[in-house]
């Protein structure tokens, strides 16, 4: 694992930086290209791959997100997506354009990767431009387009196995809240449904137990700080939909003198790098986020290349990383 110093003297900036920005530190005063510059350093020593030679494509696909900058930072699982997309346009020669939705070029491209939460009228509006379509971290199957996306019950499974294992009965769900940019439309999370129905099945769900806020470290601080201080009963376990859900979980429990992992287990989702080096380090769901990203650009190199009968759904695995914050 990196360490603080290797991310340090890669960005460029002192290991206390590094400490309080991978923290989420509300106090730190610090510029946004630093902050950039820190977590995509992050993210990239801590993902790790043996890179071989590509032959040569020369193609030309367009990259559309729908989180900007800011949003990448708040929570790091597109960045980290993105990252893996760049790397693997680098390895095979494909140019990008990165474009947003409300601003494409007329530049003719080989291909589209969507990635990201789009509404029905954005998808419509994508496929309109005739070219090759991957979605990427959102189903495309209703709207006949090829997709990428995580198994999210098997997660939910992951997290589930291991409470019920350790002996908890009282577990609970910090879930996300998104909407999507264009019509603004809600977006069901759903480990949520994935989570009811695993643990109506073992007859120990508590609708008192589940909590929502937005995918954000502020979002699952604020969301947990109001639940402590109104609920009637506490969990002892916690799965989180993120793991900026987590860490801000992490530090509400924490602000109500209760103990992680001895008062309340916590396990959040993506294993984005800041896991590892909040305090206590974060127990998470593994998702191969940079692979991902990969796997996207070479699927749609595949996609561009020969047009499929009928489009195809990638389901990504997941695997559970258990760390000081679950017993």
């Amino acid at each position: 694992m990196a360490t603080i110093k290797d991310i340090a003297a890669k960005a460029g900036v002192s290991p206390a930086t590094v400490s309080r920005v991978l923290n989420y530190d509300p106090e730190l005063s610090v510029g946004q290209d630093t902050k950039q510059r820190i977590f995509e350093v992050a993210e990239a020593l801590n993902y790790t791959k043996h890179k071989k030679k590509q032959k040569v494509e020369n193609q030309v696909f367009r990259l559309i997100q729908w989180y900007d900058s800011e949003e990448e930072l708040a929570d790091l699982y597109y960045l980290a997506i993105r990252l893996g997309i760049e790397q693997k346009a680098e390895e095979l020669n494909v140019r990008l354009l990165k474009e947003n939705l409300e601003e494409l070029s007329d530049e003719q491209a080989d291909g589209i990767i969507a990635l990201g939460k789009f509404d029905a009228q954005q998808v419509k509006s994508l496929q309109k431009m005739n070219e090759p379509l991957l979605l990427v971290d959102f189903d495309g199957m209703p709207y006949g387009q090829d997709s990428l996306v995580v198994d999210f019950r098997q997660a939910v499974d992951l997290v589930l196995d291991h409470f019920v294992k350790t002996g908890h009965e009282k577990i609970g769900l910090l879930s996300g809240i998104e909407f999507t940019k264009g019509n603004r439309n809600q977006i069901e999370d759903p480990r949520k449904a994935f989570f009811q129905q695993r643990l109506q099945q073992l007859r120990l769900f508590d609708p008192r137990l589940m909590v929502a806020g937005a995918f954000t470290v502020n979002g699952g601080y604020q969301a947990m700080k109001t639940f402590l201080a109104e609920a009637e009963e506490l969990p002892t376990a916690l799965f989180a939909s993120s793991d900026a859900l987590g860490v801000g979980a992490l530090r509400a429990i924490q602000e109500a003198r209760l103990r992680v992992p001895e008062d309340i287990s916590v396990i959040g989702f993506n294993d984005v790098s800041v896991a590892k080096y909040v305090s206590p380090p974060l127990a998470t769901v593994h998702v191969p986020t940079e692979w991902m990203g990969e796997l996207a650009l070479a699927t749609m190199a595949d996609i561009a290349r020969e047009k499929a009968p009928v489009p195809r759904k990638i389901t990504i695995g997941t695997q559970l990383i258990l760390r000081a914050s679950t017993r």
